[in-house]
């Protein structure tokens, strides 16, 4: 997440209009009431209406309450805990993580730590840890000639490490906020957004050539670019210009934008993900809370549903054809997807507060959530399978 999300803040939830005391705004006695007995019958009517009106806000409440359970209940079974991974002295926040499926490693961007954690998947433990870092957002493992790539917002550059263990291979300046990155692994480009902070820093992408590691180009965006995804069968990557409510389209071939998505009644576009069976581009929202599924052909939104606030991360599970989003405020909301591309809630994943940051691996069938070291206990990665429960196929 970039200096720019950072700073917005997440909606509040509504309140329980149960709790309200609809009766003390007309408890009013004979004596007080100046209106005599014909007031006080218009208060008693009064009192009986809003009586009828507290009982129903309470069925409601009641209601919203039993929904929120069996949400919660459902995702139990959508999400099954196999294990947690403490980091032992890792502190702050996480940004975003890779995996090298081949070598058993997991990649953490440690941001509050100032570091990369690599985390050995059959030890669970802590098996490198890449310092002398600023603030790293953005990773991407390129298994081919065994790089890890890192954007740091910090520094204001892109780093590559190779080798076992891992070392620094490589440096390139970009602009402050070098945040997300997507990887073609066709052309070896690399697409990072970077800058946006002020005129001194311009917003764009930038798209690096990984054989020579050299930027061959920076494209201009109205603001910070946020999420990044790629549709390689149509050479297209998705950027989520998130101050602006757009979506830049980029062309992989030509490299250059060749189209920018508006989007209406919803703000702070910070997550997405390319959905290839259905054509579709799922955007998590800010203001308000909301996941949209826009056409990923022409543009055109094509349904929405409630999602919770501070989403920053988002991925689409193919096998299940489900779409998890998840949150800063420690939820992953999941949703299905039907074959006439309708998007329904399915669960909602209780994790922790601030644990905002995942990553989806299809292949394993499985969710690494990270979760923020406090005042108190080590930073954690807690693993979730996905299940085959409530799918439509």
């Amino acid at each position: 997440m970039s200096k720019a999300s950072e700073r917005r803040r997440s909606q509040p939830r509504a309140e329980d209009w149960s709790e309200v005391d609809y009766e003390s705004v007309v408890a009013y006695s004979e004596e007080e009431n100046p209106l005599g007995s014909v007031g006080m019958n218009m208060c008693s009517e009064v009192q009986t209406f809003s009586r009828r009106i507290s009982r129903m806000m309470g069925r409601i409440a009641l209601a919203s309450a039993i929904g929120s359970v069996s949400l919660t209940a459902l995702a139990q079974s959508l999400f099954q805990p196999t294990k947690t991974i403490v980091l032992t002295g890792v502190a702050g926040k996480f940004d975003h993580l890779a995996i090298d499926t081949a070598g058993n490693r997991l990649f953490v961007a440690a941001t509050g730590n100032h570091s990369v954690e690599v985390v050995d998947l059959k030890t669970d433990e802590i098996q490198q840890s890449l310092s002398g870092l600023g603030k790293p957002h953005g990773l991407v493992w390129v298994a081919a000639t065994g790089s890890l790539y890192v954007a740091d917002g910090e520094l204001g550059e892109l780093r590559v490490y190779k080798g076992n263990p891992l070392a620094l291979a490589g440096k390139l300046k970009l602009s402050d906020d070098a945040d997300d990155m997507v990887y073609d692994d066709a052309k070896h480009l690399l697409f990072v957004g970077h800058g946006g902070s002020d005129a001194a820093n311009p917003a764009r992408i930038a798209v690096v050539d990984t054989d020579h590691f050299a930027l061959v180009a920076n494209l201009s965006v109205a603001t910070h670019p946020e999420a990044l995804d790629i549709d390689p069968g149509s050479h297209r990557v998705f950027a989520n210009i998130a101050a602006s409510n757009e979506v830049a389209v980029i062309d992989t071939v030509s490299k250059n934008i060749t189209a920018h998505w508006a989007l209406t009644n919803a703000a702070d576009n910070v997550p997405l993900a390319f959905d290839g069976e259905h054509e579709l581009l799922y955007i998590a929202c800010r203001t308000p809370g909301m996941l949209i599924a826009l056409d990923a052909v022409t543009g055109k939104e094509t349904g929405r549903q409630p999602a919770a606030g501070g989403a920053d991360d988002l991925f689409y599970d193919p096998a299940l054809r489900r779409v998890y989003v998840i949150s800063g405020v420690g939820e992953v909301d999941a949703y299905q997807v039907s074959e006439a591309k309708a998007l329904s809630t399915i669960g909602v994943l209780h994790t922790a507060p601030g644990a905002k940051t995942a990553l989806f691996v299809s292949a394993q069938k499985l969710l690494y959530v990270g979760v923020p070291g406090m005042a108190g206990h080590s930073a954690e990665i807690r693993v979730y399978t996905t299940s085959t429960s409530g799918a439509t196929k």
